[in-house]
């Protein structure tokens, strides 16, 4: 005996173009945006002041895919640091989103904030020249980021940037953008 099927409404959700947008997100910053995304990556995982020379450090630089960043702990998606006692200094890059609310012209798609926060070893903020490691790396995600387009319909915006001290030894900047979501946010509901 078959059953009959009865369809159920797709379900809508901004929350469920979270995943696409970090893809996004990620792929913009350190692969589709070559020599930029070099220069970031050198910036997260060489602590060493002479980080930007281009005539060091390749071979460490070309192999850090996104999956090895994310594994090694340059790159989180979880707003935990946790600094292992002989562990070698790092950057860390958090990408976190929040503050989901309706859009005030078509309440079907939510806009929500996308924050990076740029955490860095107080010791390896001077990269020479008056360069400061935390504000480069803001600069370069800025750069590659403001105004691009995620998943839904709407540009992706800088919102803000506020200085994040977590201890002496460890502080940076947090910076938020304003992303709106729609169609990308469905899940097909399943039968019980």
């Amino acid at each position: 005996m078959k059953r009959d099927l009865i369809r159920l409404p797709v379900l809508e959700s901004s929350f469920l173009s979270c995943e696409k947008d970090t893809e996004t997100i990620l792929r913009k910053l350190f692969v589709e945006s070559r020599p930029y995304s070099d220069e970031l990556k050198r910036l997260l995982v060489v602590s060493a002041k002479d980080c930007l020379d281009k005539s060091k450090y390749e071979d460490k630089i070309q192999s850090m895919s996104i999956n090895k960043l994310r594994e090694e702990g340059y790159i989180k998606l979880e707003p935990k640091v946790r600094i292992p006692e002989h562990e070698q200094i790092k950057a860390y890059m958090i990408l976190t989103f929040d503050n989901f609310t309706p859009n005030a012209k078509n309440p079907e798609f939510r806009d929500c904030n996308v924050n990076f926060d740029i955490l860095c070893h107080t010791d390896f903020w001077d990269v020479g020249d008056y360069r400061l490691r935390p504000l480069k790396i803001c600069g370069y995600i800025d750069g590659l980021l403001n105004k691009s387009k995620l998943s839904g319909i709407g540009q992706f915006f800088f919102a803000g940037c506020d200085e994040l001290i977590l201890s002496e030894d460890l502080s940076g900047y947090s910076l938020r953008y304003r992303a709106i979501h729609g169609t990308d946010d469905q899940i097909p509901k399943k039968e019980d």
